[in-house]
C-alpha cells in the first residue's frame, strides 16, 4: 500500500526568554551605573580593547543581574483578542460536550457554544476599540501589529527549519568569498599607485580638514536616546533598551571611548564583531545563495557611526557626485527616474533620427568588494583628514564575522574587505567609493542610486561610438576598483521612435567581459517598469494587480467592524502607497484608459470604507508642486537649473517641447503647476 504522507504539519509553540523592563528595574540599573567607578576600568590598561571590553562586560553583567528574565510561549496562530474570558468559555464548552456525550443531553453544550461565540464577539469589539485608541495615541507600532494579525497581511516567514554546524561554516565561507580576490586586486592597485603615484581614479585637489574630530558628551547622550529599542542587540550584548534608559549614566564613559578611538584611529574589536543570521529567500533553499545574510552589529557602534557619518557629510561639498541620488537629503528614486526620463525625452525631442540606449548595470555584491586602501585614498582626495581616513580603514579591516543558525554558531572569520551592510556608515562609504564613476562625454550620462547604475547613451546619426566607449571606461573603472559586473543581470534597453529608420538600423550590442549584453523590451528600474516606447501600461497593470490583491486585506478589516478612520489609515499605507509610488514620473504620460483602471481601485476602496478618498490626479498635482518647490530651493540639485525665473521674478520659464510626450513629463508639468 502507498505510504500516507502529511503535507501539512502543525507548528509547535515557540518558547523564548525576554527581559521584563519595569520602572523599578530601570531605576536600579541607573543607580548601579551612577555609582560605577569608570576610572578603575580606564586605569587598568592603556589598550583601548581592554578598556572597552571591560566597560561593555560590566554594563552587560549589571543589566543581566538587574533586569529579570521570563520565558514566554507564543503559539503560531495566537490571536491578540483571545483573552481569559474566551479561554474560560472554551473550557466550559469542552466540559459541556463531554457531559453531553455521557448523558445524551446536548442542551448545555449548545448554550456553552453560544457563550463562546458571544465571548469572541465581545472580545473583538474590545480589541477594535483598543486599536482605535492606539491610533488616537499615535502608537503606530502596536496598531500595525494588530492590523497585520487581523488581515494576515505579510505573515512572518518561517526561519531555517534545519541547521547544523557544517552549514553555518559553509555559509560563513560563502559570505567571505570575495576576500581572496580583493587581496589580489588590492596588491595590484598598490603596485600601480607606487609606480604612477595614483590609484587610477579621477584626481581632485582639495584642502584637507586638519581639525581633529572630538565628540561631545551631549551628542553621545542624544544618540543613545534616539536608539530604536526594538532592534536586536549585537554580539557585545548591549541592547538598545539599556542605552536609551541609561543614556545619562553611560554617555560619559562611552564618549571617552569614542574620542580615544578617534585619536588613535583604532576601533575596539568588540565593536567590529558581527553575527550573520541567514534568512531563506524562498521556502525551500537549495543552495548557499538562497540565504540572505542579515548582520547583527553592536548598537553602541551604530551610535558611534551616526556621529561620524554626520561629520563626514558636513565636511563634503553639496555638489559632490550630483548624479548619485541615494543617501542624500532632498533626493529620492523620483529624482533619479525623472532625470533619466528627461535626459532621454529631451534628446529624442531635438531630432527625428535620434534614439537613446540605456544600459542598466548590475554589480555582484557591490558592498562586499570595496577595498579599504582604495577608499581611503579617495577620501583623502576629498579633503578628509588622514587620521579620520585611517580610522575608516581600521573600521573596514579586521572584522570578525560568524554565522548563527538556530543554536549553531560557525567558526569566526576575520574580514579585511568590503563594507558590512548592517552598519550605518556603509551606504555613505559606498557612495564615496563610486563618486569618481562619471560620464566622460556630453553624449553619455551615468545615473546612480546606490549601486543601481544606468549608462545613458544619447545617439545621433547612428553613431554609438561614445556610448560603447563609455561602457568600456566603466568596465575598466570597475576592474581598477574591484567591483564585479554581473553580465547576466545587466540589460540594455533602446528607445527609438523613428519607426521606418528602426527597421533599417543595425544596433551594436555592448560586450562586457567578452559576453554580449541582453537586450530587453522593458526593465524594472527603482520600482518602475520602463519600456522601449516609454509607455506606462505595463507598470500601471502591475500596480493595479498588486493593489487589488490588497483590497482583500481591507475587506477583512471591514468585516472585523473597525472604525473607518482605521480603515482609511490602512488604505493610505498599503494601497494608496502602491498606486502613487513614483507617481510624478509616470502619471502625466499615462493614458486615460490606464487612469480609469487606477481610479477603479480607489472607488472599490471607497465602497469598502464608506468614505470619500482623494483621487489620484489630485495627489499627482500636489506632489508635483511639492517636489518642484523642493528642487527650486536646493541649489545643489542637478535639475535645479531647469527652473529659471522670468524677469518679473514671479513665474518660471517654460521648457521648450516639440512633442506631447516631453510636454506631459514631470519637469514641464511641474513648471506649469508652479506658474498657476
Amino acid at each position: 500500500m502507498p505510504k500516507y504522507k502529511h503535507r501539512l504539519k502543525q507548528e509547535v509553540p515557540v518558547q523564548r526568554e525576554v527581559a521584563r523592563w519595569t520602572g523599578q528595574s530601570v531605576a536600579a540599573l541607573q543607580d548601579a551605573l551612577e555609582d560605577a567607578d569608570w576610572g578603575m576600568f580606564r586605569n587598568s590598561s592603556d589598550d583601548i580593547n581592554v578598556f572597552t571590553e571591560a566597560v561593555v562586560g560590566f554594563v552587560g553583567k549589571l543589566a543581566d543581574d538587574t533586569v529579570q528574565k521570563t520565558k514566554i510561549r507564543t503559539f503560531p496562530n495566537q490571536k491578540p483578542w483571545v483573552d481569559k474570558t474566551i479561554r474560560d468559555a472554551l473550557r466550559s464548552r469542552t466540559a459541556a460536550y463531554n457531559a453531553g456525550l455521557a448523558s445524551g443531553d446536548m442542551e448545555l453544550y449548545k448554550a456553552a457554544s453560544y457563550n463562546v461565540r458571544k465571548a469572541v464577539k465581545e472580545a473583538k469589539k474590545r480589541y477594535g476599540r483598543k486599536l482605535e485608541s492606539q491610533l488616537q495615541q499615535s502608537d503606530s507600532r502596536s496598531l500595525w501589529q494588530g492590523l497585520r494579525t487581523i488581515t494576515d497581511y505579510r505573515a512572518p516567514t518561517s526561519g531555517v527549519t534545519s541547521a547544523d554546524r557544517t552549514l553555518a561554516d559553509e555559509l560563513n565561507t560563502f559570505y567571505a568569498r570575495f576576500e581572496a580576490a580583493a587581496k589580489d586586486a588590492s596588491d595590484a592597485n598598490a603596485s600601480v599607485a607606487n609606480a604612477s603615484g595614483t590609484n587610477g581614479c579621477r584626481q581632485e585637489v582639495t584642502t584637507s580638514t586638519s581639525n581633529a574630530l572630538i565628540i561631545s558628551e551631549h551628542d553621545v547622550r542624544r544618540a543613545f536616546r534616539r536608539v530604536n529599542t526594538r532592534k536586536a542587540a549585537g554580539p557585545d550584548g548591549i541592547s538598545g533598551r539599556v542605552l536609551r534608559a541609561c543614556a545619562d549614566q553611560l554617555a560619559p564613559v562611552f564618549t571617552e571611548i569614542f574620542n580615544i578611538s578617534l585619536s588613535q584611529s583604532v576601533i575596539p574589536t568588540c565593536f567590529k564583531e558581527s553575527v550573520i543570521v541567514p534568512v531563506p529567500k524562498k521556502p525551500h533553499p537549495t543552495s548557499l545563495n538562497d540565504y540572505r545574510p542579515v548582520a547583527l552589529t553592536s548598537v553602541v557602534m551604530k551610535c558611534f557611526e551616526r556621529l561620524i557619518k554626520d561629520f563626514i557629510i558636513s565636511s563634503l561639498p553639496d555638489t559632490l557626485d550630483p548624479l548619485q541620488f541615494a543617501y542624500r537629503s532632498n533626493r529620492s528614486t523620483d529624482d533619479a527616474i525623472s532625470h533619466l526620463l528627461h535626459t532621454s525625452l529631451t534628446h529624442l525631442d531635438t531630432g527625428r533620427g535620434n534614439y537613446v540606449k540605456m544600459l542598466f548595470v548590475d554589480y555582484s555584491s557591490a558592498f562586499n568588494t570595496i577595498i579599504p586602501s582604495i577608499l581611503t585614498t579617495k577620501l583623502e582626495q576629498l579633503g578628509l583628514s588622514p587620521s579620520l581616513c585611517q580610522w575608516i580603514s581600521n573600521f573596514l579591516t579586521g572584522r570578525p564575522q560568524a554565522v548563527r543558525m538556530g543554536g549553531f554558531v560557525s567558526a569566526s572569520i576575520t574580514l579585511n574587505t568590503g563594507a558590512p551592510q548592517g552598519c550605518v556608515l556603509s551606504p555613505l562609504l559606498y557612495s564615496l567609493y563610486t563618486y569618481d564613476c562619471v560620464a566622460s562625454t556630453n553624449s553619455t550620462t551615468i545615473i546612480k542610486f546606490a549601486d543601481d547604475t544606468v549608462v545613458v547613451g544619447l545617439i545621433t546619426d547612428n553613431d554609438e561610438t561614445a556610448y560603447l566607449k563609455e561602457i568600456g571606461h566603466l568596465e575598466n573603472w570597475c576592474e581598477r576598483n574591484n567591483l564585479l559586473l554581473n553580465v547576466s543581470k545587466t540589460k540594455e534597453l533602446i528607445v527609438d521612435f523613428a519607426t521606418k529608420q528602426k527597421q533599417r538600423r543595425n544596433y551594436q550590442t555592448p560586450v562586457i567581459d567578452k559576453s554580449p549584453v541582453e537586450r530587453v523590451n522593458s526593465f524594472r528600474y527603482l520600482g518602475v517598469h520602463i519600456t522601449q516606447d516609454l509607455s506606462w501600461s505595463c507598470h500601471i497593470n502591475t500596480v493595479v494587480k498588486k493593489a487589488r490583491q490588497r483590497l482583500y486585506h481591507l475587506r477583512r478589516l471591514r468585516d472585523f467592524r473597525l472604525p473607518s478612520v482605521v480603515l482609511r489609515n490602512f488604505y493610505s499605507c498599503t494601497i494608496e502607497s502602491i498606486l502613487t509610488g513614483n507617481i510624478t514620473t509616470w502619471f502625466g504620460n499615462s493614458t486615460m484608459q490606464d487612469r480609469r483602471a487606477l481610479q477603479r481601485v480607489v472607488r472599490s476602496a471607497e465602497r469598502i470604507i464608506h468614505t470619500e478618498l482623494p483621487d489620484l490626479h489630485s495627489i499627482y498635482s500636489r506632489r508635483c508642486w511639492t517636489r518642484a518647490r523642493k528642487i527650486t530651493k536646493d541649489l545643489s540639485h542637478p535639475d535645479n537649473g531647469l527652473f529659471s525665473l522670468l524677469r518679473s521674478g514671479k513665474r518660471f520659464r517654460s521648457l521648450k517641447a516639440n512633442t506631447e510626450r516631453l510636454r506631459r513629463s514631470f519637469f514641464p508639468q511641474a513648471i506649469r503647476t508652479l506658474n498657476q
